[in-house]
């Protein structure tokens, strides 16, 4: 697919795609053209709308800011197989998309799925990130312990092992035009976080060819396909933590253990924010962001 995305050029921003990791992705593109490169990875079930908030504050600021629709969302390219969604895939993606924009590294933010990839690529490419913001997403190895060790954080990650089921979750997610869907965000956010304006920009999404089956991918291939051994699994670069700790889906029990697994850890908790803490201060992540990317 190849048609840019009007919402972002209504809002004032360029939509176009961009090669990587073997799949085109399209990405929304902001601020000066020389500025220093960041890249915002959005989670599920989200696309490059999540930062809709963020974007403007860092481009004001002098960044040039990528935003892309990951891999099996939205306009990107959708590849059919499990195996095409898994952590190495898409942490190659964002290498490859900082080596399409010519740089040799970039500063990193992700939230939930967007972290998980930020946060191996950390790991597995630290010469391309200079600085890794990191919202509401524990370390993967801090979540998998806590997966097996938690019975309190296994609740919360149930959709996890129902996703894994063929073809039922997809189905479930659709019914009666989505409401499952929209319903789960407005139930795990502050009241009036997704409106119906924002929702129906959300359904577009979700409604595209391919991608609901893609998005669930994510969670098939994180139980099928193990991520390749890295030499470690420390971060060097300073990582930036922000987190609601209203959090439904995740624990800030796993909060210190993430960050015992970098060399240079930061924090700032939010406690009247949910997991959705983008959408609910926006303002403040936005200078969050700002100030530590400034100290690059």
């Amino acid at each position: 697919m190849t048609t840019p995305s009007t919402l972002a050029v209504k809002l004032g921003w360029e939509s176009g795609f961009r090669p990587a990791g073997g799949v085109d992705l399209h990405v929304v593109e902001a601020g000066p053209l020389d500025g220093p490169l960041v890249v915002l990875l959005h989670g599920f079930p989200e696309f490059w709308y999540a930062w809709q908030a963020q974007i403007g504050a860092l481009a004001a600021a002098g960044f040039r800011v990528w935003v892309p629709d990951q891999r099996g969302y939205n306009l990107s390219d959708k590849p059919r197989p499990v195996a095409a969604y898994s952590l190495d895939r898409l942490s190659d993606d964002l290498a490859a998309l900082i080596g399409a924009s010519g740089r040799k590294q970039a500063c990193v933010a992700g939230h939930d799925w967007g972290g998980a990839v930020a946060w191996w690529s950390g790991a597995k490419y630290p010469e391309r990130i200079r600085r890794l913001a990191i919202v509401n997403c524990a370390h993967p190895r801090v979540h998998r312990r806590f997966l097996w060790d938690s019975r309190e954080q296994r609740k919360k990650s149930w959709y996890m092992f129902f996703y894994q089921l063929p073809w039922l979750p997809e189905l479930w997610l659709r019914r009666r035009a989505w409401r499952i869907a929209k319903k789960a965000l407005q139930a795990t956010s502050r009241r009036g976080t997704f409106d119906d304006e924002v929702l129906e920009h959300y359904v577009a999404a979700w409604s595209r060819p391919g991608a609901i089956r893609s998005m669930v991918h994510w969670y098939r291939a994180i139980v099928r396909c193990r991520p390749a051994r890295l030499p470690s699994l420390r971060l060097t670069m300073p990582v930036h933590l922000l987190w609601g700790e209203r959090d439904r889906f995740l624990g800030t029990e796993m909060i210190e253990p993430s960050l015992a697994l970098c060399d240079r850890p930061s924090q700032r908790r939010f406690p009247d924010a949910t997991h959705w803490i983008l959408h609910e201060e926006p303002a403040a992540t936005g200078a969050e962001l700002v100030g530590f990317f400034r100290a690059a």
